[in-house]
């Protein structure tokens, strides 16, 4: 039986996908970094972190990693429901709309949190809102990402783009398909990670998620604007 041809990501989606990851990293080393040991962006080092809390493991902090679970699945809800209610309509219009949710979250984080740094140290009080603020954000994002279906570019997970690219290398008498996708996937969340961590220790928490925020929209609204993407339909 004959199968159905395999339909190309067009490049603009793939280089705007990749520069996402890109901020991916730099949201999770502001919230690792400046907000005591959280991911708001990979939900499972929460859950591995949750169980070090739970059996009393020092330094880890139950209520941190509930609230970016608890807000992460909101945003996510938030984004499956209105990608399902918006039924079909051009894919760069769904995009400009998710990238502004996102980033008007991470500016409203990054703005508070520039507020409070501005007394000194971030009151340990203040951080679940702060957490709760950038998890949305990323889990919003994360929703949409899935709905495109694009192979090896969550923009947050690297567990199987590392695994795709071992198992399927020649090494490994695979094909070697799609491996320069998976290589930059992986060297853009590394390089996203080490900006946001070097603007951490040198403008603070605050101006690492304004900074993110401000890509994520720049970024779609530019790529959003390319032929490719004027002609795709969501699905």
């Amino acid at each position: 039986m004959k199968q159905p041809p395999v339909l190309k990501t067009p490049t603009p989606l793939v280089r705007l996908l990749l520069l996402l990851s890109a901020t991916t990293g730099m949201v999770d080393a502001a919230s690792i970094l400046g907000m005591d040991k959280v991911f708001t962006a990979n939900m499972t080092g929460n859950i591995v972190f949750a169980a070090f809390a739970a059996v009393g493991a020092p330094g880890f902090h139950a209520p941190y990693y509930i609230a970016a679970l608890g807000a992460f699945m909101i945003g996510a809800v938030i984004a499956g429901r209105l990608w399902r209610l918006g039924v079909k309509g051009r894919l760069s219009r769904w995009l400009v709309i998710a990238a502004m949710v996102e980033s008007a979250l991470l500016v409203l984080a990054g703005g508070l949190a520039v507020l409070l740094e501005r007394g000194g140290e971030i009151p340990a009080e203040s951080l679940p809102v702060l957490i709760a603020l950038t998890a949305g954000a990323m889990g919003f994002r994360n929703a949409v990402v899935r709905q495109l279906k694009v192979p090896d570019l969550s923009t947050t997970v690297l567990t199987l783009t590392i695994t795709g690219l071992a198992s399927d290398s020649r090494l490994a008498a695979g094909d070697g398909a799609n491996q320069r996708t998976r290589i930059a996937a992986i060297c853009m969340i590394f390089v996203g990670a080490g900006a946001g961590a070097a603007m951490v220790f040198a403008v603070g928490l605050g101006s690492t998620l304004l900074m993110a925020g401000v890509i994520v929209l720049l970024a779609t609204f530019i790529f959003a604007l390319h032929p490719q993407m004027a002609e795709l339909e969501k699905g």
